[in-house]
């Protein structure tokens, strides 16, 4: 099995066990939607792809398992770290990558390494066309933006 799946596999259990139906699907939705956005922004700047995916997934799984949204780029950091160390499928140079990536996603108005910016941009993309009659939040603007003209959308 490769490491996305050994992955998926653990975070369908968290989700899975998730009491309420309706953050279970959000959880879906925003968890594997922002993977998938990695993936594709990944592609495009050259970035690592894989790890790119592994971290969407693992991103806002803190405010999803502890139903707690506060502090939760940091906190989730650490619980990313945890379980990255537990399922043993990272290296001790992709973890910081990921972790850096995942601590840093909620600062949409600062920039970070390209590999944090390809989370915070693919958060962002998962937010702005998970229903594109819903207004933009002001802090996404820009990015979403900067986002459309990257890949052409008018």
């Amino acid at each position: 099995m490769n490491r996305i799946e050994i992955l998926r596999k653990y975070l369908d259990e968290i989700i899975l066990n998730m009491k309420d139906v309706e953050e279970r699907r959000c959880a879906y939705v925003h968890l594997y939607g922002v993977a998938q956005f990695c993936t594709l922004i990944a592609l495009k700047r050259g970035e690592n792809a894989e790890l790119a995916t592994m971290a969407g997934m693992l991103h806002d799984i803190y405010s999803y398992a502890k139903m707690d949204t506060k502090d939760h780029a940091h906190k989730g950091a650490a619980l990313a770290r945890e379980i990255l160390t537990l399922l043993q499928i990272t290296n001790d140079d992709e973890t910081k990558m990921i972790c850096d990536a995942i601590y840093n996603h909620s600062e949409k108005e600062a920039i970070h390494s390209d590999f944090s910016e390809v989370l915070k941009d693919a958060d962002v993309f998962q937010h702005c066309l998970y229903n594109p009659m819903f207004e933009i939040k002001a802090h996404e603007k820009n990015r979403y933006e900067k986002l459309k003209a990257e890949f052409g959308i008018a």
